[in-house]
This record gives C-alpha cells, structure tokens and sequence, in this order.
C-alpha cells in the first residue's frame, strides 16, 4: 500500500450478529488506520443500519456482494457470513483485488477451503482468518513459552470448548445446510486452532471423531433461552482423537451442551517432555474467564506458576486491548506494510481438514487418515 494513502477502505459483506458484536465495532476503534465506506446484507435494513452506525460519510449499502467487490477504491473485504457463503466470497473478493479477512472457520470442507488458499496465492492478495483468540493474554504467553522451548517436546494436549447449556438459538446456528455442523465448527475450531498455533504442530496423521445428537430436546436452563428441537439440525456434542505425523496426539472436545461442571471454551492444555501448562476455568467461576497455569517439577517437587491470566471467550477480556481490536490492528498493519498476518490461511486450512475429518470418521465409523500431499483418506 502507497505509504501516502492514509487510510484502507473497508467493505464489509454480512452485517449480521458476528459483524456488529466483533468486527464493525473493533474497526470502528481503528479509524486511524481505516474506514468502513461499504456494507452488504441479503437483509438490505442490516446494512443500512451498519451503515448509518459504524459507515464514513456516504457510505454506501448493498444486498449484492458481486456490486461492492466492483468499487475499485475498497482495499479490504471481510467476510462475515454464514459458513456456508465463506469460500466462495472470498475467492471472488480476492479475485476482485481486495485483501480478505473471513470469520471462522475458513469454509466448510477442506476442498472449499483449498480454493480460497490457491486463490490468494494466484491474485497475490492476503487472506486471513478470524482466530481472535490467539490474541488473548494469556495465549499470547503460552505460545511464547512454549516456542522458546518452555515445555520441551510437546506430544499431547487437549483442545476444550465445551460448554455446560449454551446453545445458540439465534441466526442460522442450528441450520446444518448453512453453518457445515454445530460445536465443532462454531467453537471446536477456536480450540483447535489455539491448540495447533501454541504447538507449532501442522502435519496430521490421521483423525478418529464421534459427533452426538444427544440433548436436542432438552433446553431447560439454557444460557440463551430455549431451542425449537424441531429446528436443531446440528450436532450438540464432538469429540476428536488426533494423531499427528511426529507422534503426538491431540484430543479435541466440544459441546454447546453438556453435561458437565468441566466448562471450558477457547482453552487448550499442553503437556510436553519439560513440563506442560493448562488453561483452566477461573476459580471465580465467573463465566469467560481463565487462568493460565504452568507446571513442572524442581527440587524433587512439583511446580505449579500462574504468569497470566485472561479471558477464554470472545469479548470479555480484561486487558488493555480487546483481542478483536488487537486482531484487527494487527491484520490492518499487515496489510498497510506489507507483512504476513498472524493467522495464516495455511494454518486454517489444516484446522478445517481436521474437523472436516472428524465428522467424516463420525459418519463412517472409521478412522480417517492424511496422504503425504494433504488428502483426507478414509480407513477401514
């Protein structure tokens, strides 16, 4: 970007719950560095509402996608649809000229998501993902503890994103043709991909998954309100037992309903030859809330440190920058400096391969194992 252009034009495609509770009010705070001039919607009020709250001067509203990637003057898009639209926005936005950022998960299947990574690397334009939990405190010092070799070889860990009754009961959350899945994609994917970015660990070897339709019709106490069990068309539960190609293993779970006291969600506990460090639920109980936990043993003991605390979900975090904020200061610099985003869209891509081998091992019964050139292979 020319160092005299002053700030990145924004147009924002999906103007619906993610973009008016993370995205629009995170870049709102950025003016410095950019402005949002374009909002799209298939709810054409959507986008004159986020227009009229979070738009520059004359801004202006479409119910067309394909309208607004033809305004040469925008440099960025973001993506903020349901799953479902996510690859093919992107790759037509990329192709269009502009930088991307896409919610997550990067699409629904790992075949969608091969096309947006090959699209960015023919137009030359940057892709990014929305992981804003690797912008949290406490992740922050557990990816730097473990890269400078804190826990030595890492060769298991847990990814947790499980929660007790909290089902989303608006938007399309429970419309599987529309989102790909329930948990697993919604929050799963938050888990898995802290959990891989802290372990700096992107080649799996094969994947065993079991997804449940168990509590579709048990909505009492319900965090946001009962469901229409008639509508729940999701899973409520996943589980994932993941082995990677240098012999470590990953064991993922998640639930918008569970029945259990063990909540945690965006967490992950790393284990390694030196020592290991947990994410655990605050004992406050207070929900959103973490506290980061090292352990190891010394003078014949054992060890427990807490360097950080933080938050473990989206938006209730206590520091000086919010992680949305900071991810989208971080993903505007990239743009503006021409430097690599901190989500890569490689990473992500393997974060979708995963969970798209989970629920194929759930269907099939079988374990599901990578080719050395990436391919998802089912195994009797």
């Amino acid at each position: 970007m020319s160092n005299a252009k002053q700030k990145l034009k924004i147009g924002i495609i999906g103007c619906g719950g993610i973009a008016n509770q993370k995205h629009m009010p995170a870049l709102a705070k950025l003016s410095d560095l950019a402005e949002m001039t374009a909002f799209c919607d298939v709810v054409e009020e959507r986008a004159q509402l986020a227009a009229q709250e979070f738009g520059a001067e004359n801004a202006a509203v479409y119910t067309d996608y394909q309208e607004l990637l033809l305004d040469e003057s925008i440099d960025v898009v973001h993506v903020l649809t349901p799953n479902l639209q996510h690859s093919f926005i992107t790759v037509a936005a990329l192709e269009a000229g502009k930088h991307v950022m896409c919610e997550k998960p990067m699409a629904i299947n790992s075949k969608e998501a091969k096309e947006m990574l090959e699209a960015a690397d023919r137009t030359g334009k940057k892709l990014t993902i929305g992981y804003q939990n690797r912008f949290r405190e406490d992740s922050q010092v557990l990816y730097q503890a473990s890269k400078e070799g804190e826990f030595g070889d890492i060769y298991m860990a847990k990814a947790h994103a499980i929660r007790r009754r909290a089902v989303p009961t608006w938007g399309v959350f429970l419309d599987v043709e529309q989102q790909g899945g329930g948990p697993l994609i919604d929050i799963g994917t938050h888990a898995l991909d802290l959990t891989l970015w802290c372990m700096d660990n992107y080649t799996p070897k094969s994947v065993t998954g079991s997804v449940y339709h168990k509590l579709a019709d048990k909505s009492e106490g319900n965090l946001f309100g009962p469901w229409d069990p008639e509508t729940f068309k999701v899973e409520d539960s996943a589980f994932g037992f993941i082995q990677m190609e240098n012999g470590a293993t990953i064991i993922l779970e998640c639930a918008w309903a569970l029945n259990t006291t063990d909540v945690r969600e965006a967490m992950t506990s790393l284990a390694g030859t030196e020592g290991g460090a947990e994410m655990k639920a605050s004992p406050s109980g207070q929900y959103g809330t973490s506290e980061l936990v090292f352990n190891s043993t010394k003078y014949g003991k054992f060890i427990e440190t807490k360097p950080a605390t933080g938050g473990g979900i989206a938006y209730f975090d206590s520091g000086a920058e919010a992680p949305e904020v900071s991810e989208a200061r971080q993903w505007l610099e990239c743009v503006i400096h021409d430097t690599e985003p901190l989500v890569k869209p490689e990473q992500a891509y393997v974060v979708t391969q995963i969970l798209e081998a989970i629920y194929q091992s759930a269907k099939t019964g079988k374990t599901i194992e990578f080719s050395k050139d990436g391919d998802l292979l089912t195994v009797n």
